[in-house]
Order: C-alpha cells, then structure tokens, then sequence
C-alpha cells in the first residue's frame, strides 16, 4: 500500500488522538451549563437544576477514569500489535462509546459511554507520543510530539464552538448532536493511518529490518537511500536492538528495577504534575469559574469560556516552534512559577473580595459557591486567562513530549503507558474532587493547586534532566553514573541540551564532537569513548544496508 513519508503529514494525522480528549472536555464543558442538559438529567427538586455536584464529578470523571485503564493496557497492546494497529484499535473505541453517550437516556449511560471513550483516550495519549518519537528526527522531536497538545487544544475549541451553536436548539439534540459529530475524526485517524508507516523501532524489535530501512529512507532520507542520516539511525536502531535480544521479555515489574526507577519516578510525576497544575480543572468546569466571576447568562458564560479556548491554541504555537531550542527544563520551570503565580493571585482576589453565594449556590448550581462582583470579577476571569496562556505553551506540550524521551525503546511502550495512566488517575480523581472543593472549600481551592506548583517547581528543578536534541537512544547516557555504582547518573541541573550535534546529525550524518558510544551501563552497556569518526565506522547487518 502507498504510504506518505512526510514527517509533518505523519504527525498531523497521529495527533488527531489527541483531539479526541479536546473533544471530549469541551463537548462537556460548553454543555453543563445549558438548560437543555440540565433540564433532562436533572436530579434537585428545582427543576432544570441538572446533576448533584458528586454526580457531576462521577459523569465528568467517567472518562479519564476509562483513559487511566486504556493507558495501561496500551503497552502490552502496542507491544503485540505495533503502535497504528493500537491506535486504530483505540478509534473503534471511541466510536463505540460515542454512539452510546449520543444515545444516553440517563445518567448511567452516559457514564458508560464516557468511561469506553476514555479507553481510547487513554490509548491514544500514551501510543501517538510514542508512534511520532520514534519516528522524528532529534530536531524536530519536540515540536513534533508537542503537536499533541496542540491537536487537544484545537479540538477542544473546535468541539466548543459546535456545542455553542447546538446550545441554541431546543430539546435533546442540542447535546446529542455534538456528542455524535465527535465520531468522525476517529474514523478520519483510523482509515488515514493505512497510509502511514508503522514506528520503525517497533519493526525493528520484530526483526523486519528491511521495512525498517524503507522507512527510514522514506521519512528521514527524503527517498535518498544514500542520505548520512539514514545509516546513523540504523546503526542507533540496531545498537539498540542487539542489547534487547537478550533482555525481550518486558514487564510492567521491569520499570521499578534499580536501573530504571529513576525514569519511570520522573515520567510518572511529570504527567501527575501537568494534572495537578490546575488545567484541566479550568477546562472542565470553567462555567462554575465564570459563573462566580459574575457571568451567570448562560450566552455570555459561553462566549468568554471561549477567549479561553482560543488563548489556548495560540499560546500553543510557541512551543511547538521553539521547544528544541528552550529545552525542556526551562520550560518546565518558568510555567510552575507563572501558573503559581496566577492561581494564587486568583485566590486572594477571592478571598478579599468575594462572599459566599448561599447553600444552592450561584444559579443553583452548588459548586459556584463563591460570588466575586465587578472589578474584582474581571481580576478572576484575568487570572485565569494569564494561567491558561501560562500553561499552554509549557507544561501542556512538554508533559506530552518529555516521557517518550526518557526511556530505552524495549521498555518505552509499557513504560510510557505506566507515565500516562498517573495522568488519568489523576485526571479522574480531580474530575470527581473540584466541583465537592469549590463548594466545600471554595476560593481554598486555588490555594491548593498553587501549592502543588510550587512543589512541581522544586522537583523539576532537582530530578528532571535535559532531553532535547538528543537522540532517543543517547538520553539513557544521562541516567549512568560515572562510577557505574548506582542509577542515578548526572544531576539534572548539570544536563543540557545538544540542539547543534543533533542538528549536525540530520545533516552530515555524525556530529562535530561525535565519538563512538555504546549503550549506557544503566541499560547493560559499557560506554567506551574514541576518537572522532562518522556514523560508518558501526557496523550494519547486511540485510538491512
């Protein structure tokens, strides 16, 4: 079958994953505040009240507590089926779910269709981070796997624009109708991906070293087979390869073993911060926000949850062009003090000058329980902008980009699956949590999530390496310890990223300072140093050149 090379293409089409979780969270937060969704699942004695706040945190947490299964049992998926058949099989999830949260008649269908979604969620966002790594070239890596969040962030403004219109239809099908258009980007993803090339490192672990070569020609080589860049990712490939023969049985068990405890802590933590950053909260229940800033016409409400969205796709951009040169580090530390920096901004201008809103809260709804009047309204819906343009372009694409990084290609699928579902565990803990906080504990609850940037701050800055521009199978270099005594390797404030080698690489096919390596002893490799030669001097098996 014709297979399209472009790196580009390859990962616009992948990322469309990711647009499904955009979907998801806007085709729910642009309708828990309409009357029509209100109204029909309504619980209170008020009519058109809609759900209790625990109800609501159930339907809502329904999803990423599917997606937290889906993510871990993508690994083994992955691992049998390759990484387009796991997504492919993800789509069909998501088609299934969708025909039922579409056709839900109450509240228990509608959590059943959100928790199948949330299997293709959570399959998606662990496999399409992997599937474009290992297919990117070092430079381009970041940006690549960054597309990601863009890819969420569009669909949740697009899905929220088409939930505004429908929010003007009377009846059911102003949610059903959104709730069933969410299907055809996943049959878009599922048949588009017969045309791309399946993750060359995967084949490799299959011994298919010819299909392997064909892809790399096609993606990296531009259909040159003569290109430098070509043999230095086979040799990459096959020095890899060569230790996983002896090492190919892998298990979830193998990720807590000395020699990689310290990845799998790091990966772990940087998807469970991006949860505890707030951002998902802003999403998903940013009509309680706005309501208690004041804004409680249902039309208004919505169009300036929408300046939200739009702040989040564009802020986006910037990271997507320049994280290989910032690196992930920086990055990562500048939007923890940002996002701090607002959410506890937010919470004095709440304490200061906002009341309580009574026992049904504001417009009955219970969880807007705190009412902030004028100036100091504005102030809130101003905070929250600034976090959300904060957020956009650090810590939502590099928590998407960071743990494919991190770890040796014969753990990465399980091992990235394990990272994602402490995003979905979380995920699904904050969904059900925030609307109980903000009614329990109020303006309090900003307090708490400033605190967890602060604490996010402290361990990237302590634990978390520079990755950027290095090649996938150079990074466990970083976790070696040069007495080869323990596993902790170098201290991540000393790392830093090799964006001119990678690039020399691309192009030149070895580096300006390159040196023949082996694989790091924390991955069973002694690690030798030469003289400088080029990327022909390691051997290739002759299948395969």
């Amino acid at each position: 079958m014709y297979q399209i090379g472009n790196i580009y293409f390859i990962t616009a089409l992948a990322v469309i994953g990711g647009g499904l979780f955009g979907f998801d969270i806007s085709s729910m937060s642009a309708i828990i505040g309409t009357n029509q969704y209100k109204c029909y699942f309504n619980q209170g004695e008020i009519p058109c009240q809609g759900p209790n706040p625990g109800p609501q945190g159930g339907i809502t947490a329904a999803m990423p507590g599917g997606s937290w299964l889906g993510s871990l049992i993508s690994g083994i998926l992955t691992d049998r089926l390759g990484r387009k058949k796991a997504v492919q099989v993800a789509c069909t999830l998501w088609v299934i779910g969708s025909i039922i949260v579409c056709a839900s008649q109450n509240i228990g269908m509608l959590v059943a269709g959100r928790l199948i979604n949330g299997l293709c969620v959570g399959i998606a966002s662990a496999q399409v981070p992997v599937y474009i790594s290992e297919l990117a070239p070092p430079t381009k890596r970041g940006r690549l796997v960054g597309a990601q969040q863009w890819a969420i962030t569009w669909g949740i403004l697009i899905m929220f624009y088409i939930s505004y219109g429908t929010s003007f239809i009377d009846g059911v099908a102003a949610f059903r109708i959104p709730w069933g258009l969410q299907m055809i980007p996943a049959i878009i993803l599922f048949f588009g991906l017969f045309f791309v090339p399946e993750s060359p490192r995967w084949l490799a672990r299959k011994g298919r070293w010819e299909e392997v070569k064909a892809i790399i020609v096609l993606v990296h080589g531009k259909g040159d087979p003569s290109a430098p860049v070509v043999e230095y990712e086979m040799n990459e490939i096959k020095e890899m390869v060569e230790f996983e023969k002896a090492n190919s049985d892998v298990t979830y068990l193998d990720l807590f073993k000395p020699n990689m405890i310290h990845r799998t802590h790091i990966g772990l933590f940087m998807q469970i911060w991006s949860q505890l950053t707030g951002m998902n909260v802003m999403m998903y229940y940013i009509n309680y926000i706005f309501l208690m800033a004041g804004k409680d016409d249902v039309s208004a409400n919505l169009l300036a949850s929408s300046i939200q969205y739009v702040i989040n796709v564009v802020m986006t951009i910037p990271a997507l062009l320049y994280v290989d040169r910032w690196g992930r580090r920086p990055t990562l530390l500048i939007g923890a003090a940002l996002m701090m920096t607002w959410l506890f901004a937010n919470a004095g201008i709440m304490a200061t000058y906002g009341h309580w809103a009574g026992p049904e809260g504001v417009k009955g709804q219970k969880a807007a329980s705190w009412f902030v009047e004028g100036a100091a309204g504005k102030g809130l819906i101003a905070c929250t902008y600034l976090f959300v343009a904060s957020y956009a372009p650090t810590w939502g694409p590099v928590s998407w980009i960071y743990p494919p990084e991190l770890y040796p290609m014969r753990v990465r699928g399980k091992a990235v699956a394990f990272s994602t579902s402490g995003n979905w565990a979380f995920n699904t803990a904050l969904g059900a949590f925030v609307p109980a906080s903000f009614e329990n504990i109020k303006w309090q609850t900003y307090v708490v999530f400033g605190v967890f940037c602060v604490a996010m701050w402290i361990h990237v800055f302590f634990f978390f390496p520079e990755t950027a521009g290095k090649t996938l199978e150079e990074v466990s270099e970083i976790f070696e310890d040069p007495n080869g005594i323990k596993y902790i390797g170098t201290p991540a404030w000393r790392t830093h990223g090799s964006y001119r080698k990678a690039r020399d690489i691309e192009t030149t096919g070895f580096a300006s300072s390159m040196v023949p390596r082996a694989l790091s002893k924390s991955d069973g490799f002694s690690s030798e140093r030469g003289e400088k030669v080029s990327a022909s001097h390691f051997e290739v098996p002759s299948k395969v050149v």
